[in-house]
């Protein structure tokens, strides 16, 4: 439970974010452009050449480098990640989040809902997380790049799970029970076997960025060991809801860097560092990584926070039309959008300010917008802005 003491902490913390944010409003206007980009511009990174140490494996690593501060995204080509363990988990969550929604509708209470410890542990139902107001980037946009979001924001008609992935240190939201739930036999294994698969692309992502900056190569991925890592699937019903409804508002996370496999649903639409607005559409075999906010904090603004939103748009409604001509001849399936996503943080006592090592790179006056602060209370003032800290 959040404190008093620490609530004031939090409101403090958050005022000050809001103030760096609007103070950190990047070039948007289509005329400061001088071209725009494109998932094709995005290279994709061979990751096997990094783990067997293949020739060329140090070129990937400055890919990995360069293509965090381009674009804010890494397509990651690793082999560890096989399509079958992540198709297997999406059926899953489509039984779970199928389930435990006709629970909630008929006004039940949910045992594996835990929002005493901010949801960070079990199912969030829809409507509880809601965006940033980040109207002040994007009001220049031009319409093709403009979030289908509606400003002030909204609630997310999204649900979530939140499944712990590796061992926290005390003081970590160690304390966060792991909540399984009643009739899925094989649950643990599932999520646990996938998010162990996207959590190790993220520690090799950011071995492969350090290398790729000129840094040691656990300059990273040693503050991560310990981290809050959450594997946090979401799901939206496809048959509730329509064309245009905001799934997930236009937001950026929380962490260092977030891991997506495939959905099996489009909807997924992020926004390149030069604020061009593209639909997500992974190649087979791949992953897609973005940078959180707290890898911008601790770059100082090198590599920036990609921000995304999930909307229900024509190419969603044309794909769930498919899968209803399926269940209508007879085939098993289910009518939900589950992502398949991923959380890696830093140890929550990692001082998150932009590193002395990295000034090579960043913009030392601007990087100084970037405070003092650790990763939990990074962590905190996130989840506060957000309505995801029960009051």
């Amino acid at each position: 439970m959040i404190t008093q003491t620490q609530q004031e902490l939090l409101n403090e913390l958050t005022k000050s974010e809001e103030i760096m944010q609007n103070s950190l409003i990047y070039e948007s206007t289509a005329s400061q452009r001088r071209f725009r980009s494109s998932m094709d511009d995005v290279p994709i990174v061979d990751v096997e050449k990094y783990l067997n140490k293949q020739p060329g494996w140090e070129v990937e690593c400055e890919k990995v480098a360069d293509s965090l501060h381009k674009y804010g995204i890494l397509i990651f080509k690793d082999p560890r990640a096989h399509e079958q363990e992540n198709e297997d988990y999406i059926e899953l969550m489509e039984k779970y989040f199928e389930k435990t929604s006709k629970i909630y509708y008929d006004g039940q209470k949910l045992s594996d809902a835990k929002p005493e410890y901010a949801y960070q542990t079990g199912v969030t139902p829809e409507q509880i997380e809601k965006a940033r107001n980040h109207y002040e980037k994007v009001k220049h946009l031009p319409a093709e790049d403009q979030p289908r979001s509606k400003f002030p924001p909204t609630y997310d008609m999204k649900w979530r799970y939140m499944w712990k992935i590796g061992e926290r240190p005390p003081g970590a939201f160690d304390e966060c029970p792991q909540v399984v739930p009643e009739g899925f036999p094989d649950w643990e294994d599932k999520m646990t076997t996938w998010g162990e698969k996207l959590l190790n692309a993220t520690f090799t992502a950011a071995e492969m960025a350090a290398q790729g900056m000129k840094l040691d190569v656990d300059t990273f991925s040693s503050r991560m060991k310990g981290g809050a890592h959450l594997l946090a699937p979401t799901g939206s019903d496809l048959k509730r809801y329509d064309i245009g409804t905001t799934l997930a508002g236009f937001h950026y996370d929380i962490a260092l860097l977030t891991c997506h496999g495939k959905s099996r649903y489009p909807g997924l639409y992020i926004w390149l560092r030069d604020w061009t607005k593209v639909a997500v559409k992974i190649p087979k075999g791949c992953l897609l990584i973005q940078a959180g906010s707290t890898f911008e904090h601790i770059t100082g603004g090198y590599v920036l926070a990609g921000y995304h939103e999930v909307i229900y748009s024509e190419e969603t409604k044309a794909a769930a039309l498919k899968t209803q001509q399926e269940i209508d001849s007879g085939k098993d399936k289910i009518l939900w959008r589950v992502s398949s996503t991923l959380f890696s943080h830093m140890r929550f006592d990692t001082d998150i300010s932009p590193m002395a090592e990295l000034s090579h790179l960043y913009d030392i006056e601007q990087a100084k917008k970037y405070r003092k602060i650790t990763a939990y209370e990074k962590l905190m003032e996130e989840l506060s802005a957000t309505s995801m800290i029960a009051m």
